[in-house]
């Protein structure tokens, strides 16, 4: 394991703890985060990036299907 992995910090869905470097399997932890703090905020960056992803799927979806009420220009 790299040296920068062992640094940065982990959030364990199972424990619900945040861990320093990779030390629970990989289908039960988030990140890699830079801080603890940001370890610990883990489910709520996960639900900003879905939201986020969901609405672009959304936009993608309209300015495919030719929706013109909800179509806007894909972001770049």
């Amino acid at each position: 394991m790299s040296e920068e992995m062992k640094n940065q910090w982990f959030f364990n869905t199972k424990t619900q703890q945040p861990e320093l470097g990779p030390q629970s399997p990989a289908n039960v932890r988030l990140g890699p985060y830079k801080t603890r703090e940001a370890a610990l905020k883990a489910w709520e960056i996960v639900r900003q990036r879905n939201a986020k992803w969901e609405q672009d799927d959304h936009e993608w979806n309209a300015w495919k299907d030719g929706d013109a009420e909800d179509r806007q220009t894909p972001h770049a």
